[in-house]
């Protein structure tokens, strides 16, 4: 029986499709790798509730497992608790960084457990790392991401809104 650890390390192979920078497992989605006698279960979460990603990302988990001669493979899905964007890798905010996207900048909850809404501290810019950034909109390329712009550089880019 192949442990649950080396299934995570090729999961990490698996791109997020929106994002193909950040691993699936970076990205926090992964939540549990199981055994269901000879059927690997793979637990996720999705980003949001009806992400239109989810299907193709269920797709790259089981080829990927069966490239890896795992003969069964069953995606459950768990929504409970939602995501939250503390469940990125700190490899997974160095890649979106590299990437020109800037990473949540405080946490979605914090250590006692209760949802945070305090003021936004500043979005540096990822490819300048100015402060003097401003946001656009609340939207950027999709609904997990806003637009902002950096003073200094002058260019446009989208930050991983904390949720």
């Amino acid at each position: 029986m192949i442990d649950a650890q080396q299934v995570m390390d090729w999961l990490q192979n698996v791109a997020d499709p929106e994002i193909p920078v950040l691993s699936i497992v970076d990205l926090g989605i992964v939540r549990e790798v199981s055994w269901d006698q000879d059927t690997c279960v793979v637990t996720i979460t999705p980003t949001y509730s009806g992400c239109p990603a989810m299907f193709e990302i269920s797709q790259a988990i089981e080829q990927c497992l069966v490239d890896h001669q795992i003969k069964s493979v069953r995606i459950a899905t768990r929504l409970s608790p939602a995501w939250t964007t503390d469940w990125m890798t700190e490899q997974g905010h160095v890649a979106l960084k590299g990437y020109g996207i800037a990473p949540p900048v405080q946490r979605a909850v914090d250590i006692s457990g209760i949802s945070r809404r305090p003021a936004m501290p500043p979005v540096p810019c990822p490819q300048c790392g100015s402060n003097a950034t401003r946001l656009v909109s609340d939207f950027g390329s999709t609904s997990c991401k806003a637009l902002y712009r950096c003073s200094e550089c002058r260019e446009p880019f989208d930050y991983f809104k904390t949720h």
